[in-house]
C-alpha cells in the first residue's frame, strides 16, 4: 500500500490523525495533515483506508 496527501485540500479536520496517529499527525502551524509513514506494514491498511474515509475532502488516497 501507497498512501498520498494532498496537502492543499486538507482542511486540518484531524480525523485522520485521530483515527491513526502512527500514520498520520497535523502540522501544528496549520492543522494540515502529515503523513507520518507512506508505506504502512500490512496490519495497518485496514486502519488507513479507514482513516482515509473519515477525510471530509478526500484529500487522502490509500492504494
Amino acid at each position: 500500500m501507497r498512501i498520498q496527501v494532498d496537502s492543499d485540500a486538507c482542511v486540518g479536520s484531524g480525523q485522520c490523525a485521530l483515527a491513526l496517529p502512527e500514520v498520520f499527525d497535523q502540522d501544528d502551524a496549520d492543522g494540515r495533515v502529515v503523513l507520518l509513514d507512506d508505506r504502512p506494514p500490512a496490519g495497518l491498511h485496514g486502519a488507513v483506508r479507514e482513516a482515509a474515509s473519515r477525510c471530509p475532502v478526500r484529500a487522502i488516497t490509500a492504494q
